[in-house]
């Protein structure tokens, strides 16, 4: 399976995530999809960039499903083989306590951003954001 995440560049956490997983990413399972991109809604008429941007959406390359939220980041995680720990966030308990410590994570990201790197957006321009696989 290859997997695209659509994210958001202007988030530093969601910014490093990406660029962590697609450092691990050896076979190119993933595609990283810049939420701001100028051609975003052009691209991709069925994701509506708000939504997505308030949740994280990924798309099965092969089949066009879409994932959401933790099953984007645990599905990711799983395809470059890293963080195998995270599938246990899937099990049916635990998914439902998981899944609202996310939404509330994806709620105030920005200000949790800000208490952890001192930054609540990226202040930076497209070209700079872009992920290189192999930082």
């Amino acid at each position: 399976m290859k997997l695209r995440i659509f994210y958001d560049s202007h988030c530093p956490l969601c910014l490093a995530e990406m660029r962590q997983l697609k450092h691990h990413d050896h076979d190119d399972k993933i595609e990283l999809v810049n939420l701001h991109d100028e051609d975003f809604t052009k691209r991709y008429p069925n994701i509506d960039p708000s939504i997505a941007n308030d949740l994280l959406h990924g798309q099965s390359i092969e089949s066009g499903e879409l994932l959401y939220g933790l099953d984007v980041t645990c599905k990711a995680w799983h395809l470059v083989g890293k963080h195998k720990w995270l599938m246990m966030l899937r099990w049916p308990v635990v998914r439902y306590i998981a899944d609202a410590f996310y939404y509330f994570f994806a709620r105030y990201r920005s200000r949790i951003s800000y208490l952890l790197t001192g930054k609540s957006h990226c202040e930076c321009t497209l070209e700079k954001t872009q992920i290189n696989t192999r930082q």
